[in-house]
């Protein structure tokens, strides 16, 4: 006995095992490119074959297989955040930054206020409601990146938006998921919908995040840069990408442990890695390119003048010559070692096994009742909807509708009794400023055509000219006029691009389910039924906006696309107008 508890007697796996693994990941991986290559939606087809693996379908694996297939698909969670904290542009989230958290908290606070309509539709009681709404309130930060990646809008204003949106809601689902699990450990009644329970960890959270960002501003920023500064006198080691792989490493790992046990989410704290490391690779790329400038500056300066080349106050790494400076530039950046190191196993291996864990947790067998579908596919209608209302943020309205509110009332009658002395004013004021309005029209009209003519006599061949001049002028004409409301394009595609829920609201859906949330009742008879009920109608909402949302956004960018093309061969503005332009 004590022989068996000292080390693990390896075994062969038997070839049923290795088929089954080989299998399982072999089907995510396909179904995953298939998906996203035609409805960009390739985490479904994972949830499918998780659950046809998994405990609520064929049961093909064991509860300890499950298990570490849990674990390791966390670990693939941790690393798509801090790839999504990776991605992040510190300089294009600065300028945005007001419309996007606009966007996000509207995408917030719009689907869980909307879920306390659980308490009549599920009899749900105020903390499952805000339960569900927490699960649906966080959009899905990977199927967004996919999205606009895939449409190429990632780099544009639009997706700019949409992309900080996205992390933003993610990060606050991220503290959701610490919420609920503080709420489902201190009891699963009612009681526990305090506020302390549900402030806190978004204290903890902000706190942490200023802690990290004076930490770094101060402290760590000034000092790497002296490092980065002295990089020619440290061992060559350290410019290599194995120590860079080493020091992200630490950094994400280190940065994952101080905010667990500080007592905020281990996620939010994976993506405050990616931004920090995102943040100093902008900070050295911009120091390195001044210097290359005052480099050259200096370079070009001593060519002019002899005495500037014998000067000896330089520093060693502005001396470099121009072949060595492309070495310098190369510097093993985050996105780089992620590319490298971390990114095949992760989106090959590890996320595929974190969505077929999730769905692991779905009932397949109970979902398909004729009151819980009805019901999910209202709630799922709702949580579109709560969505969909962060494109209003993109709308721009026309100043006629708020400087004329007089001429809006008589053009729909608002007022029936009113209506005769409108026409009789009417009337008046057309017979009164006919004349003048004529010679308003008659004035631009002939000088046009003595211009036209004028034209015509000095220049035969000029059709062109003449249309172009006409455009403009007909422009200049318009100038005066208050702006027409613009394409509803881009609040279309955001509002569309925000509904997919995704990977953290199954996260959240399914964690509140095992705490007990869910399961929480006054009356214990009607426990087990109520508790799938909503927890059901929960994931039927994730499943429905994770699937429509990809497939609107796709079918809606091809549309665009067309007119776009159309346009330009015509000449006419683009249908995206600012939000189009690349940041």
């Amino acid at each position: 006995m004590a022989d068996s508890q000292a080390a693990l007697a390896y075994e062969e796996p038997s070839i049923a095992i290795i088929l089954n693994l080989a299998g399982l990941l072999l089907a995510l991986n396909l179904l995953n490119s298939f998906l996203d290559k035609f409805l960009y939606c390739g985490l479904i087809g994972q949830l499918f074959i998780g659950i046809l693996w998994g405990t609520p379908g064929a049961q093909w694996l064991d509860r300890e297989t499950e298990t570490v297939i849990q674990q390791l698909g966390y670990l693939g969670l941790i690393m798509l955040v801090y790839e999504g904290g990776l991605s992040t542009s510190i300089k294009s989230l600065r300028a945005n930054i007001h419309i996007s958290l606009s966007v996000a908290l509207t995408g917030i606070s719009v689907p869980i206020g909307l879920s306390f309509v659980l308490r009549d539709l599920v009899s749900a009681t105020p903390l499952q409601a805000f339960a569900a709404g927490a699960a649906l309130s966080a959009t899905s930060l990977g199927t967004t990146f996919t999205i606009l990646s895939t449409t190429q809008l990632i780099t544009t204003r639009l997706g700019t938006v949409t992309t900080a949106a996205a992390m933003l809601d993610d990060v606050v689902g991220l503290v959701m998921v610490q919420i609920i699990s503080n709420l489902g450990g201190s009891g699963s009644s009612s009681s526990s919908f305090s506020v302390v329970t549900v402030i806190r960890p978004l204290f903890v959270s902000i706190g942490f995040a200023l802690f990290v960002f004076l930490l770094c501003s101060f402290c760590l920023g000034p000092l790497l840069r002296k490092m980065f500064e002295a990089r020619c006198r440290l061992p060559s080691f350290t410019r290599t990408e194995q120590f860079a792989f080493v020091v992200h490493t630490c950094v994400l790992v280190g940065i994952i442990a101080a905010a667990t046990y500080a007592g905020t989410s281990s996620l939010f704290a994976a993506y405050l890695a990616g931004t920090i490391i995102s943040w100093f690779d902008a900070s050295i790329a911009d120091s390195l390119k001044t210097r290359l400038a005052s480099a050259t500056s200096q370079e070009q300066a001593s060519h002019q003048t002899e005495s500037l080349e014998n000067s000896n106050g330089q520093s060693p790494s502005l001396e470099l010559p121009p072949n060595q400076r492309a070495s310098v530039s190369q510097i093993p950046t985050g996105e780089i070692i992620y590319e490298k190191y971390f990114k095949e196993p992760v989106h090959r291996i590890l996320i595929p096994l974190f969505f077929a864990s999730i769905g692991f947790a779905i009932p397949i067998t109970k979902m398909f009742k004729g009151s819980i579908v009805w019901r999910g596919i209202v709630y799922a209608i709702l949580m579109a909807f709560g969505k969909m209302v962060t494109g209003i943020w993109l709308v721009r309205f026309s100043p006629v509708l708020i400087s004329k509110p007089a001429s809006i009332l008589k053009k729909f009658a608002v007022f029936p009794r009113q209506t005769k002395l409108f026409r009789k004013e009417k009337e008046k004021r057309k017979a009164k400023g006919k004349q003048p309005q004529l010679e308003l029209k008659c004035q631009p009209a002939s000088n046009s055509t003595a211009n036209n003519q004028g034209e015509s006599s000095h220049t035969s061949t000029s059709p062109t000219k003449r249309d172009t001049n006409l455009v403009t002028s007909q422009h200049e004409n318009n100038s005066s006029l208050p702006p027409k409301p613009k394409s509803l394009y881009p609040p279309a595609i955001l509002g569309l691009a925000m509904i997919a829920r995704g990977e953290v609201g199954y996260l959240i859906a399914s964690l509140a389910e095992s705490q007990g949330i869910f399961s929480a009742q006054e009356s214990d008879s009607s426990t087990s039924s109520s508790s799938s009920e909503i927890y059901l109608v929960v994931v039927w909402a994730i499943s429905v906006c994770t699937l429509i949302g990809p497939i609107c956004v796709g079918t809606l960018v091809k549309r665009v696309k067309k007119v776009q093309k159309a346009r330009v061969n015509s000449g006419t503005p683009d249908p995206l107008g600012v939000w189009g332009l690349d940041t």
